[in-house]
């Protein structure tokens, strides 16, 4: 594989995760851009790059730039993606695609109309464990799939003297705890199982409607002892906790309950498949660990190691059995997938990284669940 050369929009907490990627990969980050021209020169000093991009405009102008890595804030998707996607460079978006189904819709459009390799950055698909159970649900060995359950948990939201941007509607969407963790678990088992969400039934709760923000801002995952100074009270209307009912089409049922205030659960997302011959499980807390369960044998722990993966996912599990692989891992792996491509000059038949038009879908899904979570009552998921 070539060197290719990248630049990151966004400075925050997963802005620097998508720099080292790359140069795990062997590619050239050749700049950063911030909010300011300041944070663009700051953390291209902190991380080592040459360029501090003043604006998206002078990045894109950049000839040694061929993708694009956007980690910017939610509300400037739409925007920045038009404007890579008019410079011709392949871009990677972090979720959610777009704030609303209209402008996903659009970016899907623009993308088919573009010769550039599009992605989505659902980086969990690439933990080595959850591409093998995606193989032994798609080969048939397990049978049919009965029913899924699953959560994804985190603390990082837990007191109301906690805050981020992402609590703001304005900011961040109308949702946000189904939005920020639980699309990516939702992409997950849609990516694993081939299955369709067909309808949604949502109840959502807002534990915290007021939190203290710090006047001096603070970043994501940041401690709040740390952000120091005076805050003022800023009432909060998105969800901190939500429990939803999953329709799949064919059948299937499921069940997802997210939260961003649940004490002692740092990053904690999980799953169970039950089929016809066995169930699986994953935690992405213990990434290297996949449960299989049968009637006969109980719960048997199959752990990660190249050895023993399908012959087709081999290559993205780079460590022995026993040499733990996490998640700066899966970032590497996913943009392995992607920039293959870009060297091909052409998507894969069936791409393993989630397209623009998952990306759409995933939007769709959280209309429905913010419909059905205001008036209370089974919602079909739209996808057009």
């Amino acid at each position: 594989m070539g060197k290719i050369g990248a630049a990151v929009v966004g400075t925050g907490f997963i802005g620097p995760v998508h720099v080292e990627a790359i140069r795990r990969l062997g590619h050239h980050v050749v700049g950063i851009l911030g909010s300011s021209p300041e944070k663009s020169r700051r953390s291209a000093d902190s991380l080592g790059l040459e360029k501090a991009y003043p604006s998206l405009a002078e990045l894109l102008a950049d000839p040694a730039v061929a993708v694009v890595h956007l980690a910017s804030p939610n509300r400037h998707h739409y925007s920045q993606c038009q404007q890579v996607l008019a410079a011709g460079k392949h871009l990677i978006c972090e979720k959610p695609l777009a704030a609303t189904r209209a402008e996903t819709a659009d970016l899907v459009r623009l993308a088919a109309q573009t010769p550039v390799i599009t992605a989505v950055n659902y980086n969990i698909r690439f933990y080595p464990l959850c591409l093998e159970a995606r193989e032994l649900i798609r080969s048939g060995s397990l049978g049919s799939v009965f029913h899924i359950t699953g959560s994804y948990l985190q603390d990082w939201l837990l007191y109301p003297t906690d805050f981020n941007w992402r609590v703001l509607a304005e900011e961040g969407g109308e949702l946000r705890a189904v939005a920020d963790i639980g699309t990516h678990w939702l992409d997950l088992i849609t990516f694993i199982t081939g299955l369709e969400v067909e309808a949604v039934c949502a109840d959502l709760s807002t534990v915290h409607p007021i939190r203290q923000r710090p006047r001096g801002g603070v970043e994501t995952f940041q401690n709040p002892a740390e952000s120091r100074g005076e805050t003022e009270a800023v009432a909060v209307s998105t969800e901190d906790y939500g429990s939803i009912l999953l329709r799949f089409r064919g059948g299937v049922k499921g069940c997802l309950s997210v939260s961003q205030v649940t004490a002692g659960r740092k990053n904690a997302l999980s799953f169970e498949i039950a089929t016809e011959r066995a169930s699986l499980a994953w935690h992405s807390e213990e990434p290297n660990t996949l449960q299989l369960g049968t009637r006969e044998h109980g719960r048997l722990q199959r752990p990660r190691d190249p050895g023993s993966l399908a012959a087709n996912i081999r290559s993205f599990s780079n460590y022995p059995a026993g040499h733990a692989e996490g998640f700066p891992d899966s970032f590497k792996q996913l943009y392995r997938a992607v920039y293959t491509d870009i060297e091909r000059g052409k998507p894969s038949g069936e791409p393993l990284y989630a397209t623009f038009t998952d990306g759409h879908r995933e939007v769709c899904f959280c209309d429905a669940v913010l419909r059905s979570h205001r008036e209370q009552r089974w919602v079909m998921v739209d996808n057009a």
